[in-house]
């Protein structure tokens, strides 16, 4: 029996090592970390004959060498260990890159983006499922790419849309894949629709959707992939291997491209047909989304922008390109209006919490780089109250603080980056900050900040990663989420008072206990 390594026991590995046993392999699966979950899972694994090695680091050493070896998304492509598998020609690959191979036969819509995919692509699957098509979100957000190939073949849980399938869309991007209530799709798969991440792409060789997204390109993860040219080509073969190319046409960095670098895609802009990249494509006039499938065919409007609930340009760049992937697959206009009228939205993404006294509490937790952020903030009403910090990323603050300087009427720093923000506005010349270093101490304060400054908004949108505090930006999010609705609810955490600094009368620092 042929001998399968999976690396990483997460939700893609267990459905990766899954897959491969029901191929027949003799899977082992390997994960550095160690925890009562993990214990628990090794010992469902493990009465499935699937060998789970916790604490422990995949080697290469000896003569029982695996054919194969099945990357977990969050595991990078560049360690030791899996180059030198490569170098010794054992076929290594990505979860997603397993599922493909598993799910080709059908059609997929691939997206990816620095930002904005989360969104779009929730919003295409809530289209497609508007339009009575089995299409389950996978990959970055939703079911592991392999989840979904397991229920093609008849195996594990039944994947579950539900019946009103726009409801819930914010179960889906939260990762929960509407499992409940519903109607079971197993062994009935339409589409496939799967956020890409920089990651799954890099190893991913042969996946090749029918529809690529690209929502945004702005620099992120360098970190991993050290270059800007590297990250975009990462992102750039997934659209290459395409049949059909939907691109964000307002994002700066594409836009520059152009026809030159991908002269058969369908260009989007809501800034009207006169901004359109290229003869076709979608675009935003007189408050509708308007087609134009080629250069020769009449504009058709195929559903007004305001249907949208969400708020922000952003948003309605995220529209676009749902609506031209549902119309390049053949989706009619009635399922894309029904679909629109009803997204909720995903959970972390400018997100309403609350109201307390008309404040509004806005969750913004996967805002995780500069750009990200600096499009939160210039979503919402101002002046508003920041939350912002965590794990700093690498990346051009300018705006972000431009934006900050416009529309924040104070800012709270949170996390390890706190310290070099609080640095960063003093440099621009904003003063109105305060280190709080936790949300606990940030969700009283920005509430009595509202209340002196007037502010109809508090808004974390943290231009960090989370990993300084929380295992990710979701559990960040939900914390922030707990704390506002239990403030809002009448309990109180003790108010914590915020001692002056000498040099300034609007720092303030909470030193840890």
């Amino acid at each position: 029996m042929s001998k399968a390594h999976v690396v990483g026991l997460g939700k893609s590995g267990v459905a990766a090592a899954r897959l491969l046993k029901w191929e027949g392999w003799e899977v082992e699966l390997s994960d550095g970390n160690t925890s009562k979950t993990l214990l628990e899972q090794q010992q469902e694994l493990a009465a499935e004959q699937i060998t789970v090695k916790l604490g422990q680091s995949l080697e290469l050493n000896g003569a029982n060498l695996p054919q194969l070896i099945v990357v977990s998304p969050g595991v990078p492509w560049d360690i030791p260990v899996l180059i030198k598998a490569r170098q010794l020609g054992i076929e290594t690959i990505g979860e997603m890159e397993l599922a493909w191979r598993n799910l080709r036969s059908l059609p997929w819509v691939g997206i990816t983006g620095t930002n904005g995919k989360t969104t779009t692509t929730a919003l295409i699957a809530a289209i497609f499922q508007a339009a009575e098509l089995n299409a389950p979100a996978c990959g970055n957000i939703g079911y592991a790419a392999c989840e979904v190939a397991l229920s093609q073949r008849g195996q594990g849980t039944a994947l579950r849309l539900p019946s009103a399938p726009l409801r819930a869309s914010r179960s889906v991007a939260e990762g929960q894949g509407g499992r409940g209530e519903g109607t079971a799709i197993q062994n009935h798969v339409d589409w496939v629709i799967a956020e890409v991440s920089s990651y799954q792409i890099e190893s991913s060789s042969s996946l090749a959707p029918r529809i690529g997204v690209w929502t945004t390109f702005t620099p992120d993860h360098l970190s991993r992939h050290q270059t800007l040219e590297n990250y975009y080509n990462i992102k750039a073969k997934l659209l290459r291997q395409s049949e059909l190319q939907v691109f964000n046409g307002d994002d700066a960095y594409l836009s520059q491209l152009g026809l030159s670098a991908w002269p058969d895609a369908y260009w989007t802009s809501v800034r009207g047909k006169d901004f359109l990249i290229s003869e076709k494509g979608f675009y935003i006039e007189d408050g509708w989304v308007v087609e134009k499938l080629t250069a020769t065919s009449t504009p058709e409007p195929i559903v007004k922008v305001s249907s949208l609930r969400m708020v922000g340009e952003h948003n309605q760049q995220n529209l676009l390109m749902a609506v031209a992937t549902a119309r390049l697959a053949g989706i009619n206009r009635d399922a894309i209006a029904l679909a629109v009228r009803e997204f909720p939205g995903v959970a972390h993404r400018l997100e309403h919490i609350c109201t307390w006294e008309g404040i509004d509490f806005i969750n913004d937790s996967k805002a995780t780089n500069y750009d990200a952020a600096e499009v939160g903030l210039a979503s919402v009403n101002s002046p508003a109250i920041l939350i912002a910090g965590g794990e700093a990323k690498a990346g051009d603050d300018t705006a972000w603080l431009a934006q900050i300087q416009t529309k924040a009427a104070a800012v709270l720093l949170i996390g390890s980056a706190a310290p070099a923000f609080a640095k960063r506005l003093r440099e621009v010349g904003y003063h109105n900050y305060h280190i709080v270093e936790t949300m606990e101490r940030a969700i009283p304060k920005s509430a009595e900040l509202a209340k002196q400054y007037q502010a109809p908004v508090v808004l974390l949108s943290p231009a960090c990663a989370s990993f300084d505090q929380y295992p990710n930006f979701e559990v960040r999010g939900d914390r922030f989420r707990h704390l506002c609705l239990a403030w809002a609810g009448g309990w109180k955490p003790a108010r914590v008072e915020l001692p002056e600094l000498e040099n300034s009368s609007q720092e303030s620092i909470v030193q840890s206990r």
